[in-house]
C-alpha cells in the first residue's frame, strides 16, 4: 500500500509506470493506495504539482530529484540472529566517513576492513550520516529522503550487510542523523505539509517543526525514522546531529519523546539501543534519565574535554580554545566533565553550562579529533603522531566514552576537507565563500580548497599504504595498546569522575592523573622532566625512553607513561 502524510492537501496521486492513480483520503491526513510492489519506481503529485519523491522513501535511486522505488525491508536475508547488541559503557567508538575511508568509498569497502577494527581493539563503528545527497560525494549533513541510503554507498542492501558484516565481528554500529534541518536540494517536504517553521533556524536551513501548528505529524516523521534505522537496519545507536539546533517549545521535548519510543523498541528487540546527542548546551539534563527530570538521551558529545586535550597538546588557543590552554582546564575536565558549567566563556561573550556533578562519565563521548575538529579547519589538517600519542593517552585513560576519528590511530597524514557536490550553479559557485564565511574570526588564514572540486573530495581519502611505514605502524601499536590496558584494567573504564584526582604544574607542564591504582603521567613540555609518582612499575610508554626508579619517574619531551602503584 501506498502512503503519504499530507494533511492540507484536496488531492494527492501516485504516478508509476507512466500513469497517476488517485489516492484515498483517511485520518490524520494520511492518504493510501495499492500498487506498492517490490522495485517499482513511483512519484507522488500533490494538488497537482510533481512529480515529487516520497517523503518516506526507502530508496532514490535516480538522485534527490528523481523517483523513488519501492523497496520491502523483509527481502533482506539477516544473519545477525545471534547479536546481543552491545552496551556503551566501557566502549570505545570509531567515527568514519564511508566516502573517504577506503578507496571504493562504499559501504563494502568498510566491511573489508573490519579486520583492521578488530585488531584496534575499538567497540562500535559510528558512520557519518547516510541518506541521499546532491551529487556524489558529500560530508552527509545536507541529507534529503531520510529514510533513503544514498546509492553510491550501495544503497539499503548495501548498509544492511556492512552492519551484519559488523556485527558478525563482534562491533556495534552507530548510525549519524540529522533531525534539525535538511539540505537545501531535493528538499520537498514543505509540498506535502507543515515541515518547517517560517523563521531562520540556523545557519543551516530553515527550523524543523517539532511544536507549532501540525507538527504532531512532523515529530513522527523524524520519530519513525529513527525507529527505521534501529529496528529495520540492526542498527544499534543513532548520534543525533547538533540538537542544540532543535526549536521546541513543547512540554514534553522531541528528545524525551524520542527516547521514550527508542527504549521501547529496546525493549521488544531485546538488545541495548543508544541514543548519542550532539550538544553545546553544556547542560546535564540531556543524559539525566527521564525518571530523575531529564531528557533520557543515552550520552552527548562533550566538546569540552576535546577544546582541553587540543589546546594543552597542541598550544592553539584561538577562538573557542580560548579558555583551555591551561593545565587546570584538563584537570577540571577530567573530574568534572565540563569545563563551562557555568562559567564565562570568552568565545560566546557569557556564561555558559551548568554542573554535571552526578554524571557517569560514559555519558560523555570524548575524542582527540573528529570530522568537525579536522574538517573545519581550513586545511584539514590533522595531529602529528607526537601530539597524538599525548591526546590518545590522555583520552583513552579517561572515564568518558572515547571516540577515534577514521585513521588517527596511524596518524594519518590526508587532510579531512569540506566537500560538496551541489549541481545548482548558486550552491556550487559560493560554496567556499560561505564557508569562509562561517569561520569568520577564527583567526584562520583561510586557504581552504573549494569544496565542490572533485580533487578535495579526493584528496581527503584515507591512504591505507601508510600503514607499511615505521613511524605510521608504531602509532597503531600505540593505540591498540592502549585500548587492549583499557579493556583489562576495571579503573580505567571506571566512570565516575569524583574518583578521578589530577594534579598539574603548570609551570613544568605536567600532569599526574590517579585512576584507582593506576597512574598517568604527562609532559607536555619540550624538555624532560623528573616527577615524583606513586608507582612500582611502568606498564606503557609512549616513549621507551621513560624510566621509572625508586618512584621518580623521567619523562622525556612530551611523553606520556602509565604506571601501576
Amino acid at each position: 500500500m501506498f502512503e503519504v502524510w499530507a494533511p492540507g492537501a484536496a488531492r494527492v496521486e501516485v504516478e508509476y509506470e507512466g500513469a497517476r492513480h488517485a489516492m484515498s483520503p483517511g485520518e490524520g491526513g494520511w492518504w493510501t493506495a495499492p500498487g506498492d510492489e517490490h522495485d517499482r519506481d513511483y512519484a507522488f503529485h500533490v494538488d497537482g504539482e510533481g512529480p515529487f519523491p516520497d517523503p518516506r522513501t526507502r530508496r532514490q535511486p535516480y538522485g534527490v530529484n528523481g523517483p523513488s522505488r519501492v523497496y520491502h525491508h523483509d527481502r533482506f536475508a539477516w544473519t545477525d540472529q545471534g547479536w546481543r547488541g552491545r552496551d556503551l559503557r566501557g566502549g570505545v567508538i570509531y567515527e568514519l566517513h564511508v566516502g573517504t575511508f577506503s578507496p571504493e568509498g562504499t559501504f563494502q569497502g568498510v566491511a573489508d576492513r573490519l579486520g583492521h577494527l578488530v585488531d584496534l581493539g575499538v567497540d562500535f563503528v559510528e558512520l557519518m550520516p547516510v541518506p541521499p545527497v546532491p551529487g556524489a560525494r558529500n560530508w552527509g549533513y545536507d541529507g534529503v529522503d531520510l529514510y533513503a541510503v544514498f546509492e553510491e554507498y550501495g544503497g539499503p542492501d548495501g548498509l544492511k550487510s556492512l552492519v551484519d558484516a559488523c556485527h558478525r565481528a563482534g562491533l556495534g554500529v552507530i548510525l549519524d542523523v540529522v533531525y534539525n534541518h535538511l539540505g537545501p536540494s531535493g528538499n520537498y517536504l514543505a509540498r506535502f505539509g507543515p515541515y518547517f517553521h517560517d523563521a531562520k533556524g540556523s545557519y543551516w536551513g530553515d527550523a524543523v517543526n517539532l511544536d507549532g501548528y501540525g507538527s504532531d505529524g512532523v515529530r513522527r516523521y523524524f520519530i519513525d525514522n529513527a525507529l527505521q534505522w534501529l529496528r529495520d537496519y540492526h542498527v544499534d545507536g543513532l548520534r543525533v546531529d547538533a540538537v542544540h539546533a532543535l526549536h521546541d517549545k513543547r512540554a514534553v521535548h522531541f528528545l524525551e519523546e524520542l527516547s521514550v519510543e527508542v527504549d521501547a523498541l529496546s525493549a521488544a528487540v531485546g538488545r541495548p539501543l543508544t541514543l548519542v546527542a550532539e550538544s553545546d548546551l553544556n547542560d546535564p539534563r540531556m543524559v539525566t534519565p527521564r525518571e530523575a527530570g531529564g531528557l533520557g538521551m543515552h550520552a552527548s558529545w562533550n566538546d569540552d574535554v576535546h577544546h582541553a586535550i587540543h589546546a594543552n597538546v597542541t598550544g592553539e588557543t584561538n577562538a573557542y580554545y580560548g579558555d583551555f590552554g591551561t593545565l587546570s582546564s584538563l584537570a577540571k575536565v577530567l573530574t568534572s566533565g565540563y569545563f563551562h558549567d557555568g562559567t564565562y566563556s570568552s568565545f560566546r561573550g557569557r556564561s555558559h553550562g551548568r554542573p554535571a556533578a552526578g554524571i557517569p562519565g560514559h555519558r560523555f563521548v570524548c575524542c582527540a579529533q573528529n570530522h568537525d575538529q579536522i574538517g573545519n579547519r581550513p586545511e584539514g589538517d590533522r595531529m602529528r603522531p607526537d601530539q597524538l600519542r599525548l591526546a590518545s593517552g590522555l583520552l583513552l585513560t579517561s572515564p568518558f566514552t572515547p571516540m577515534l576519528f577514521m585513521g588517527e590511530e596511524w596518524g594519518a597524514t590526508t587532510p579531512f576537507y569540506f566537500f560538496t557536490d551541489h549541481f545548482e550553479p548558486h550552491l556550487a559557485e559560493g560554496e567556499g565563500e560561505r564557508r569562509r564565511k562561517e569561520f569568520e574570526g577564527f583567526g584562520y588564514d583561510w586557504k581552504a580548497p573549494e569544496p565542490g572540486e572533485e580533487d578535495t573530495f579526493l584528496r581527503s581519502k584515507l591512504d591505507w599504504e601508510e600503514l607499511s611505514k615505521d613511524e605510521h605502524a608504531s602509532l597503531l601499536g600505540w593505540y591498540r595498546a592502549l585500548i587492549a590496558l583499557r579493556r583489562s584494567r576495571p579503573d580505567l573504564t571506571d566512570p565516575r569522575m569524583d574518583r578521578v584526582r589530577v594534579d598539574v604544574d603548570e609551570e613544568r607542564r605536567v600532569v599526574v592523573i590517579e585512576r584507582g591504582s593506576l597512574r598517568v603521567a604527562a609532559n607536555l613540555a619540550a624538555g624532560p622532566v623528573s616527577v615524583r609518582l606513586a608507582a612500582s612499575r611502568l606498564l606503557l610508554a609512549s616513549d621507551e625512553s621513560a624510566r621509572l626508579t625508586d618512584h621518580v619517574l623521567d619523562l622525556p619531551a612530551r611523553s606520556l607513561v602509565v604506571a601501576e602503584t
